[in-house]
């Protein structure tokens, strides 16, 4: 291969590799990290940075590399140890790969590429579940759940957030179809989708992220007194959820159990929600005392521990909350600057080449700001790697140039 040729086969491959990446988060995380390592080196091999720096320095690149670099900065105070230093600033690396993606995804094909692989990837998902439900497979080696849990290739919190993205999506696509075909079909499998969240699949953050989307689908897509009667069609419709029994009311009943029953004074036992108050108490105790830098990153397991050093209440390395574990590890500074990147995403959707990328792009924020109240999102593999993922193709679409000034 000549010198001139190695950048367009490197452009070539990364572009490919950042298509795959579509169809491997919802499957495999050993894949991921192949294809993460793939897009690295091609970005790298592929030369042209100035050009790559026009390509992909939109303003939501900036603050996703502005909360990235404050991160790293974090792991220069506290009393962490370098291993937890390096583990967690590796989690969070995915924010870093979010300028890389949108350069890859510039071209409004290679865009609608992706998409359609993703999609693909979650319609397989979907299916298998449905498969597992009424029991065509079984569990086995990829085959995580079974006909009481239905999961496929993710444990159920993993699996309910993208479902419930897959249900959004999928509406969107019904309504942007040109051909009645083609509508009945999304409206079919977003239906199916829903179902899936509601009925077959227990986990809280799914049914919180599928209602606030189903409210903000209402909202986007249609006329205003239409709009109201399907906004209380969607509460008469949640209602009966939470009384039908089903892996929904089950989960509501027991959630709302365990936070009567939860007392600041008394560790947690045996308790989802209980745990999680609990952290989040201890959390709210560590950012007081560490208010402007936090504990370090990676510096959370050892605060929270100290924190919780002489009581009953156990240790963790996460509180599931993702706002309190930034602004525990690197200060309020931190969190502002998590909060500023949601809320350039959303403002920034407006100036997406097309009214599916839009709704894709305000989407995606309410489904990652609305998990990260109860998951530590960002740091986890599959979601933080979704977040960056998509906002890299969304977004790739933003000019650097035009996005900074508006």
């Amino acid at each position: 291969m000549s010198v001139l040729a190695l950048p367009r086969q490197m452009e070539r491959t990364g572009r490919w590799a950042a298509i795959a990446l579509g169809a491997s988060i919802p499957v495999s995380v050993a894949l991921d990290n192949v294809l993460l390592l793939v897009i690295l080196i091609c970005w790298l091999a592929g030369g042209r940075f100035a050009e790559k720096r026009e390509a992909s320095g939109s303003i939501v690149s900036i603050w996703a590399l502005i909360l990235f670099g404050l991160l790293l900065l974090g792991t220069l105070w506290g009393d962490q140890s370098p291993a937890d230093a390096r583990t967690y600033l590796l989690k969070y690396l995915d924010l870093a790969f979010i300028p890389l993606f949108a350069y890859f995804f510039r071209d409004p094909e290679t865009r609608q590429q992706g998409l359609w692989v993703f999609a693909g990837s979650l319609i397989l998902m979907l299916l298998l579940s449905f498969m597992i439900k009424f029991g065509v497979i079984g569990q086995g080696a990829i085959i995580l759940g079974s006909d009481l849990s239905p999961v496929v290739f993710k444990f159920r919190i993993t699996h309910n957030l993208l479902m419930a993205f897959a249900a959004f999506m999928f509406a969107l696509m019904a309504l942007e179809a040109g051909m009645r075909r083609d509508r009945i079909i999304w409206g079919i499998l977003a239906l199916l989708a829903a179902i899936n969240v509601t009925l077959m699949v227990e986990g809280a953050t799914g049914y919180v992220v599928l209602g606030l989307l189903a409210l903000l689908l209402i909202l986007i897509r249609l006329p205003a007194r239409i709009a109201m009667a399907a906004m209380v069609a969607l509460f008469a419709i949640s209602a009966i959820l939470v009384t039908v029994p089903g892996p929904l009311s089950q989960r509501v009943a027991s959630l709302a159990g365990e936070v009567r029953n939860w007392s600041p004074d008394t560790a947690a036992r045996h308790s989802s929600a209980g745990f999680r108050l609990e952290f989040y108490s201890n959390t709210l105790r560590i950012v007081a005392d560490h208010p402007l830098t936090g504990v370090g990153t990676g510096g959370f397991p050892d605060a929270y521990a100290e924190q919780v050093r002489g009581t009953a209440m156990v240790a963790t390395r996460n509180p599931h909350n993702e706002y309190l574990h930034i602004a525990a590890q690197i200060g309020l500074v931190g969190l502002a600057a998590m909060l500023a990147l949601f809320a350039v995403q959303w403002r920034a959707a407006r100036h997406l080449p097309t009214r599916l990328e839009t709704h894709l792009a305000r989407g995606l924020v309410v489904t990652i700001a609305a998990g990260c109240l109860f998951n530590s999102f960002l740091l986890d593999h599959a979601e933080g790697l979704f977040f960056a993922w998509m906002t890299g193709l969304l977004y790739a679409g933003l000019k650097s140039s035009d996005s900074v000034n508006r």
